[in-house]
């Protein structure tokens, strides 16, 4: 596992076309804002995986399907 520190406003790239950048710090909490081709699928690790075990509400989002 890669370790980065990181201030708001900076960020990393991964594979040279996903971005993902420090929004904001508020406390504990930070605001990322990620940039990737529409057919990457980005899913919170602590939500259920198995479709089984998920709510009705999909837990997965494909980046092309958020609006801008």
């Amino acid at each position: 596992m890669l370790v980065l520190s990181r201030k708001q406003q900076e960020g990393i790239v991964i594979d040279q076309n996903i971005r993902v950048t420090i929004l904001e710090v508020r406390g504990n909490r930070i605001r990322l804002g990620i940039e990737a081709p529409s057919a990457v699928t980005v899913r919170r690790l602590e939500l259920p995986v198995s479709r089984q075990q998920a709510d009705p509400i999909d837990n997965e989002l494909t980046l092309g399907s958020l609006p801008r």
